[in-house]
């Protein structure tokens, strides 16, 4: 019977989430030299808010507008045979061509790497970008795959025991990012 989830740490605030995204937009234009051909691509769920804050941000400092899709990575998934007998699919929105462009993927935490391959084969399906680049709130470690981020907001060193749970407006009500763990009932 599982335990309950306890709470260990806040490593991002509600200000530390707005800081990084800043960071992180100021980032992507420097290291792109602006954002001619730039998209970003958020991966379900939480990936999709941040890509809208991260184009929010890039509009404000670049004073132009670059394309969000969403992207439901659910069928790439490895471990596919693992779920229930019926995925929850949603569906992927990427409302113009991936073709020649700089594509951002954008996702909440990282963790084995395992979404993030998933992320790219079903990119790849779209078409074929000049460029991927892997933006993250938070990197936790542990990787699986030899996948890096480009942009991390924050580095997170974690246990396999604990969980990195972020909390956005958009998705749940509240806004932060925690450590949490499991405590075993006896």
């Amino acid at each position: 019977m599982p335990g309950s989830v306890r709470q260990k740490a806040v490593i991002l605030d509600r200000e530390g989430i707005r800081r990084a995204l800043t960071r992180i937009a100021h980032e992507i234009i420097e290291r792109n030299k602006g954002t001619e051909n730039l998209a970003l691509i958020g991966i379900r769920s939480r990936g999709v808010p941040l890509a809208r804050r991260l184009a929010q941000r890039i509009l404000q400092i670049e004073g132009k507008e670059v394309p969000v899709g969403m992207l439901d990575i659910t069928l790439y998934r490895d471990d596919l045979g693992t779920l229930s007998s019926h995925p929850l699919v949603h569906m992927t929105e990427v409302d113009f061509p991936v073709e020649g462009k700089t594509i951002v993927l954008v996702d909440d935490v990282m963790f084995t790497g395992r979404t993030i391959r998933a992320a790219l084969d079903a990119v790849m399906d779209l078409g074929r970008p000049r460029l991927i680049q892997l933006a993250v709130l938070v990197d936790r470690g542990h990787r699986e795959l030899p996948i890096r981020a480009d942009y991390v907001g924050k580095n997170v060193p974690t246990s396999r025991k604990e969980d990195v749970a972020v909390l956005l407006d958009e998705t749940d009500g509240d806004e932060k990012v925690v450590i949490t763990e499991e405590i075993k009932d006896d």
